[in-house]
C-alpha cells in the first residue's frame, strides 16, 4: 500500500518544484495514438490508492464493468427515494449508454486517477447532484441525490458488488489483511460524496450488518421494476457500440450472470426468478471468459472502449499498467486543499441547501429531460474545471 503525500510545507515546496501538481494543462489535450507502440497516458500522480493497492487489483479485475456495476445499479433502484431520482430524470432508459459510461467514468477516476482530478471531478458531482431533488410518489418522502444516506447506499453496493463478483467470477476471496485494505479504501472514496464518515463500514462483519440494516427498508416499486429489466438488457439497451451479432448472443447469458449474484429474496422483490442450476452454469460460462480478458489488456481495452469510452482513459493505464508522472499518492483532505473547492462535498451540500431554502438554488431536472451533459473529463483542467463549475450562470463552490 503506497505511503500517501502529507502535504507539508516542505513536500508542497518540492511538488511545485518538480511540477506534479501543475494544474494548468489540461492531460486530455495531449496527442495519444490508441494501439500504438510506445503509447503513453499522462497522470499527475497515483492517485489515492496507487497500483499497488487492493481497491486497483480488485477494480481492474474485467467483472467490475460488467456483472458488478450493473449488481451494484439494480439493488441500488431498491432504494425507494433514490430510484425517485432516478425515474424523475427519465435518464436510466432515455440516456442509458451515456448514464452507464459517466457512472463507470466517475468510479473509474476515484480509483485510477489523479489527486486533481478526482477532486475536481467531485465539484462537478456536487453540482450535477444538486438538480435531483423533489417528493417521492410512491413514499411522499422528499428525495435528493446528494443526500447523505442515500450516497452511503451507492458507495457500499459498489464496492460490495465489485468485491463480490471478483470473488465469484475471478480469483476468490482475499487474504484478510486485503479486505480490510480494501474496505479502508472504500473509506478514502467516500471522502469524494457527501457522505457522514462515521457511518461508513469499514470491515467485511460492518458490511454485512449496514446490507442487512437496509433490507427493511428497501421496496421495489413499479418503476424500479422496469428499470431493473431494462438495465439487465445491457447487451441490447447500453453496449450500443458492440457489434450486433456480439450483443444478440450476450444479452440473456449477461443477464442471468447478474441474477445469479443476487441474493434469493432480493430476486422475488425485483419480479426475477432464476433456478441455483441456472446461477451454477453461469459462473462456470463466465468465469473463464472473464480470466481470458483479465490476461489480454488490448481484449479488455477493445471492450472498454466500446461499453464505457469516457472511463476509458482512466481504466487503460492500470490495465496497460502504465506509470504516472509521480509515484505520489494523496489523502483526500490534502488533495482538497490543494486543488479544488476547500469543502468537503458534506459542506458543500450544506450550502447549495442553504441556497435552495433561500430561492437560489438550480431548478430541478425535469423528466426525460434533455439539458446539457457536465463532463467529468472538464475536471482534468482547473480552467475547465472553474467554466463547468459556473456555467448556466449557477456557480458551485
Amino acid at each position: 500500500m503506497s505511503c500517501p503525500y502529507s502535504g507539508s510545507d516542505a513536500e508542497l515546496a518540492d511538488a511545485t518544484a518538480d511540477g506534479s501538481t501543475t494544474t494548468t494543462e489540461n492531460p486530455a489535450s495531449k496527442k495519444f495514438r490508441r494501439g500504438g507502440k510506445g503509447d503513453t497516458i499522462t497522470r499527475a500522480d497515483e492517485g489515492f490508492f496507487g497500483p499497488d493497492s487492493v481497491a486497483w487489483k480488485v477494480w481492474t479485475y474485467p467483472a467490475s464493468a460488467l456483472q458488478g456495476f450493473f449488481r451494484a445499479v439494480t439493488i441500488e433502484h431498491l432504494d425507494p427515494d433514490l430510484v425517485a431520482a432516478v425515474d424523475a430524470s427519465g435518464q436510466v432508459i432515455k440516456r442509458m449508454p451515456v448514464r452507464y459510461d459517466r457512472t463507470m467514468e466517475y468510479f473509474a477516476a476515484v480509483t485510477f486517477a489523479d489527486a486533481q482530478t478526482v477532486t475536481r471531478m467531485s465539484d462537478i458531482l456536487m453540482k450535477v447532484h444538486d438538480r435531483s431533488y423533489g417528493v417521492n410518489p410512491v413514499t411522499g418522502n422528499n428525495y435528493e441525490a446528494n443526500k447523505p444516506s442515500s450516497q452511503l447506499w451507492i458507495l457500499v453496493t459498489a464496492w460490495h458488488s465489485i468485491l463480490y463478483v471478483y470473488e465469484k467470477f475471478g480469483p476468490g476471496k482475499l487474504s484478510r489483511d486485503e479486505e480490510n485494505e480494501y474496505w479502508a479504501q472504500m473509506s478514502i472514496a467516500a471522502q469524494f460524496q457527501p457522505i457522514d464518515l462515521d457511518d461508513v463500514p469499514k470491515t467485511r462483519g460492518e458490511v454485512q450488518a449496514y446490507l442487512d440494516s437496509w433490507r427493511e427498508k428497501l421496496s421495489a416499486s413499479e418503476a424500479a421494476v422496469y428499470n431493473i429489466s431494462e438495465i439487465l438488457d445491457a447487451f441490447e439497451n447500453a453496449f450500443v457500440d458492440l457489434p450486433k451479432p456480439l450483443r444478440v448472443v450476450a444479452r440473456p447469458l449477461f443477464r442471468r450472470s447478474v441474477i445469479a449474484t443476487y441474493p434469493h429474496w432480493m430476486r422475488g422483490m425485483a419480479g426475477l426468478k432464476q433456478s441455483k442450476a441456472m446461477d451454477a452454469a453461469m459462473f462456470a460460462l463466465w468465469k473463464p471468459i472473464l480470466s481470458a480478458f483479465h490476461r489480454s489488456p488490448s481484449a479488455l481495452m477493445w471492450i472498454v472502449h466500446r461499453i464505457c469510452p469516457r472511463a476509458e482513459r482512466y481504466i487503460e493505464p492500470a490495465i496497460r499498467k502504465i506509470p504516472a508522472e509521480s509515484p505520489r499518492v494523496y489523502t483526500p483532505e490534502v488533495a482538497r486543499r490543494m486543488f479544488g473547492n476547500p469543502k468537503t462535498p458534506r459542506e458543500q451540500r450544506e450550502d447549495l441547501l442553504k441556497l435552495r431554502a433561500e430561492g437560489k438554488g438550480q431548478k430541478a431536472y425535469g423528466h426525460n429531460h434533455e439539458d446539457t451533459i457536465l463532463e467529468f473529463k472538464n475536471a482534468e483542467s482547473e480552467a475547465t474545471t472553474e467554466e463547468t463549475l459556473s456555467s448556466d450562470g449557477y456557480k458551485v463552490g
